[in-house]
């Protein structure tokens, strides 16, 4: 490997250790489905976040606890000792894509067919924590000045 390429590695593994992400692979739901509750609590803290999806009565919202669960537990495996209420987490990023779809026939009047497709979609989930960019900012407005 050059010495570019190792340096850009070296970078994004850097960056990586600040991202606490946690993935949903082949939901069998509708991704239009999911991103009616990932527009509910995209941005939210994860506080508030946790009982708005646990209340809902939609499939999709049980599943999207349980990966926002899964997301806190990733990112309490990064920082031993912390505790999630001090460190205000929100949901920096929930984005919803398609997955793969089965495609299926319905038998249709006079010999005719009509395709089924049941979608199913993939999840992507990242934490980040509100005081780490305020002193970001602060930092950055003070190196400035």
């Amino acid at each position: 490997m050059g010495s570019r390429k190792h340096i850009s590695a070296e970078k994004r593994k850097e960056a990586q250790k600040t991202f606490y992400v946690a993935r949903l692979r082949n939901v069998p739901t509708s991704p239009r489905k999911m991103r009616l509750m990932a527009d509910l609590v995209r941005g939210m803290d994860v506080e508030k976040a946790l009982p708005v999806l646990q209340h809902m009565p939609n499939e999709a919202a049980g599943r999207l606890y349980k990966l926002v669960r899964s997301a806190i537990s990733n990112w309490e495996v990064k920082n031993e000792g912390a505790k999630v209420e001090d460190n205000h987490l929100f949901i920096k990023l929930l984005s919803v894509d398609g997955g793969r779809m089965l495609k299926r026939v319905q038998p249709a009047p006079q010999g005719r067919a009509h395709r089924v497709r049941k979608r199913s979609n993939h999840v992507t989930l990242v934490l980040d924590n509100r005081l780490e960019q305020k002193n970001e900012v602060n930092h950055t407005e003070n190196s400035d000045n």
